[in-house]
Parts: structure tokens; C-alpha cells; sequence
């Protein structure tokens, strides 16, 4: 009752009011019919705040997102199933689902005409422009009598989960190198120089090629035995993504650190329709929920791209390179990386002797510094150490950068400011010194 009561409106206030001077004016007066009308206007929101207080109302609400894997800048659509499974009717419904901040306005909705049975879908869509993981609920409903003098609040609290994922740019297809890991366009072309355990082999079928035919493993049973069409090698990248703070400038969305993200996102989704195994790797360390995923578009960037979404600024001062340990079969690497100092020149030099391929994106970072301060781009201490190495700055399109990548150390070029480069010469900005010749010590 107590509920009740607290959740009179301002109308039902109101009819209070009125009621209560009615009959001390028709006690003054000496007026019974006045006495009468305002004993009615007086009962009619207390009987109406009792029979909402009495009342068991049970109503269900379903909420969906499609789809619950966004990129940042992309609508998704929030769909509510509202039914009303009891028996006792309702006025109005006043709904309000809270939704984080990054994500819009909170949505409100009336509903009115609700009995038994009555069901009814609402849709409204959401949009962030910031990538993260978020919570879209609980609901709070505000129950309303159709004179709207009394409103209880009511609330699910079941939630939904939205991930906005970094945005990505189609990367163009360049010479990536780390084909000794093979497969996809890095495939090994043949087998047969192996001994018999370095292949898996089994019987051979009628209509099976016969260029698949392992010989050694066919004198060795005395059966002809063909190589399967399913190796055991597989093309592995792993994306390395320096996410220190100290190494990033600029806040919030601006910032180089989100450039670099985006950057990420990109190679992750390349390299991933390029038939790569992609594993993602932070200043921290290797992320054990983005570890090696199957050699599958969907299912690869699906969890790489859900794991960039959460990506924070890592308060490290040191560069974890302990996942090194478990990388025995070389195989891409490509990094993305802000400004470095000389206690990173080990790490770096350890990454680049356990790859196969390794391939830097070196952001400006002082060009999102306001005012500028300390090193700038990473890449002439990259080049130094054996890595295929460009700078991305803020007005640079990442498309047109990784196509520089490509041309690093495979031969002449013309640079996008339209100079010649040598071969192994990597790129140099305008008003910049060329970079020393890529594998120079």
C-alpha cells in the first residue's frame, strides 16, 4: 500500500487536494452534495492506488541485438518482445531501457491497450562510435491506471551484450613472406625431399593422383601411400599491438593508440582471408582468448576482433616478449607499434629472430601530440633490425600504407611523394632522411 501511495502522480496529488477542500468547504458551508463530490474525488485515487498495489501483474520482456558484433560507426537494432501473461489488464506502460551513454539516449516507449494475452515488439537502434564491450538493460517499466493518478515502477534485469569492434579498411593483398610455416598462398610446393615422418600420408584410393604419390612411405610399407590433402602445416601470423601508454599520444578516439587499433583490426581481418592462423599479441603478453584460431574467416576474426574491441592502455613499462618462448616454427610476424626507447631494441631484436617475416607499422606518434614530445616514429629503429618497416600518420590511409609495406625491400619503387627509393630502402616522408637499407645492423 505504502507502494502504492508513493507512486500517486501529480494528478492523483492533485485529486487529493481537491477532494480534501471539497469536504472542509462543504463542512464550512453547510453544503451535503458538495461533501459528496469531494468524498468521490478524494476515493478515486486511493482506490485506484489499492487496486495497483494489489494487483500481480506478469509481464515478460525478450531483447535481442542484431547483430551483437558491430564495427564502430555501424548501427545495431534492439528488438523488445513485450507479452502479458497474467490476467489483470494494465492502463499504460511507460518504458525506459538504459542504455550506456557512448551508445545514444535512453529509448522510451508508451504502450497502451495491455490485457491477457496482449503482446507487442518494439525496435530502436543503437550506435557508438567508440569500440568496447557494453551492457544494454535492464528495462525499467513505469505500470500506469488508464486516469493516470497512480504509476509503479517495475524493472528486468536481464541484459544484453554489444561488442563494437575497431573499424577496418580492405587491406590490398602484398608480398608477405613466412612461407616456411605454410599453407594458403604460403604453401609448401612439395613434400616428397621429407622423410616419411614429416608428411601425413595414407592408403591410396582409385582416381587419387598420382603426382601425390610418397614414395619413401610406399617402399617402407610395401603399399602405395598418398600424401593427405589436409597438412599439418598451417601459414601462421601472429599481430603484435603496442598498446603502452607511454609509447601513444592524444586522447580518446583521436588517439594514436585507437589508430593503431584500427590498424590492427584491418591486418587481423587480412591476413585472416589471406588463410592465416592469426594469434594477437599485446604489450602484456599473448591474449589466451585470441590464441590460434582455425584457419577460418568467421571464426578467426570473430574472436580477434572482439579482443581488439576491449583492447586498454597498458600502464607497462617493458615489452612481454615470454609468449616468444612458444613460437617454435617461425612463421609472420606484423606489428603495430607507437615510439620506442632503448630498452625496447632487445625485445624487438628477439621478435624479429623468431619470425620467419617481420613487418612493422610504425605510427608518428608526434603528429597527435599537442605539443610534441619525444621520439616520433619507430621505424628507422625497426629498419636497423632486420624489420620491413612504414610510418602510418594521422592523415595517412592505411590502405595505401600497407601497399608501401609490400614495396619495402623487394626492389625499386616510387614513394607516394613521388621520389624514387631504392631497393631495401624503406619509406621516408617528405623532409625526412631515407631509412637505413632493411637487415642492416
Amino acid at each position: 500500500m505504502r507502494e502504492a501511495l508513493a507512486g500517486l502522480t501529480v494528478r492523483g496529488r492533485a485529486f487529493l487536494a481537491a477532494g480534501v477542500t471539497a469536504v472542509v468547504c462543504a463542512v464550512l458551508l453547510g453544503q451535503p452534495a458538495l461533501t459528496r463530490v469531494g468524498i468521490l474525488v478524494l476515493a478515486l485515487p486511493l482506490v485506484t492506488a489499492v487496486f495497483l498495489g494489489r494487483s500481480r501483474y506478469r509481464l515478460a520482456l525478450v531483447r535481442t541485438v542484431s547483430p551483437q558484433l558491430v564495427a564502430a560507426g555501424q548501427p545495431a537494432r534492439v528488438n523488445l518482445t513485450l507479452t502479458n501473461e497474467g490476467r489483470t489488464p494494465s492502463g499504460v506502460l511507460l518504458l525506459e531501457d538504459q542504455v550506456p551513454y557512448v551508445l545514444g539516449t535512453r529509448p522510451r516507449f508508451v504502450l497502451e491497450g495491455i490485457g491477457h494475452g496482449w503482446r507487442r515488439n518494439v525496435t530502436y537502434q543503437v550506435r557508438s562510435d567508440v569500440r568496447g564491450h557494453f551492457e544494454i538493460g535492464p528495462m525499467s517499466v513505469r505500470v500506469s491506471d488508464p486516469f493516470g493518478l497512480v504509476e509503479l515502477g517495475r524493472a528486468f534485469r536481464t541484459t544484453v551484450p554489444l561488442v563494437v569492434t575497431p573499424r577496418t579498411v580492405p587491406l590490398p593483398s602484398i608480398p608477405l613472406g613466412g612461407g616456411m610455416t605454410g599453407s594458403g598462398d604460403n604453401r609448401p610446393r612439395a613434400f616428397a625431399a621429407g622423410s616419411a615422418e614429416d608428411v601425413t600420408v595414407r592408403d591410396y584410393r582409385q582416381g587419387d593422383d598420382l603426382r601425390r604419390v610418397h614414395w619413401r612411405s610406399s617402399a617402407r610399407v610395401g603399399e602405395l601411400m598418398v600424401r593427405r590433402e589436409e597438412q599439418p602445416w598451417q601459414s601462421r601470423a601472429t599481430l603484435f599491438l603496442d598498446n603502452r601508454v607511454r609509447v601513444h599520444r592524444g586522447q580518446g578516439i583521436a588517439s594514436s593508440l585507437e589508430a593503431a587499433v584500427s590498424a590492427a583490426a584491418s591486418i587481423a581481418v587480412h591476413l585472416s582471408h589471406r588463410g592465416f592462423t592469426v594469434r594477437l599479441v599485446t604489450a602484456s603478453g599473448e591474449d589466451t582468448a585470441s590464441s590460434w584460431h582455425q584457419r577460418d574467416a568467421d571464426l578467426n576474426t570473430g574472436p580477434l576482433l572482439e579482443a581488439l574491441a576491449v583492447v586498454q592502455p597498458e600502464p607497462a613499462i617493458q615489452l612481454d616478449t615470454s609468449w616468444l618462448g612458444e613460437q617454435t616454427n617461425g612463421g609472420l610476424t606484423v606489428a603495430v607499434l607507437g615510439s620506442l626507447e632503448a630498452m625496447d631494441v632487445p625485445a624487438l631484436r628477439r621478435m624479429q629472430h623468431h619470425t620467419t617475416s617481420a613487418l612493422a607499422i610504425a605510427l608518428d606518434v608526434d603528429a597527435w601530440a599537442t605539443p610534441s614530445r619525444g621520439p616520433g616514429s619507430a621505424a628507422p629503429v625497426l629498419t636497423q633490425q632486420g624489420w620491413r618497416t612504414v610510418t602510418l600518420g594521422p592523415r595517412d590511409r592505411l590502405d595505401a600504407v600497407w601497399q608501401d609495406l609490400g614495396r619495402t625491400g623487394i626492389g625499386p619503387r616510387v614513394s607516394r611523394s613521388g621520389a624514387d627509393v631504392g631497393e631495401g630502402i624503406a619509406m621516408a616522408r617528405p623532409g625526412e632522411r631515407p631509412l637505413a637499407p632493411e637487415g642492416t645492423r
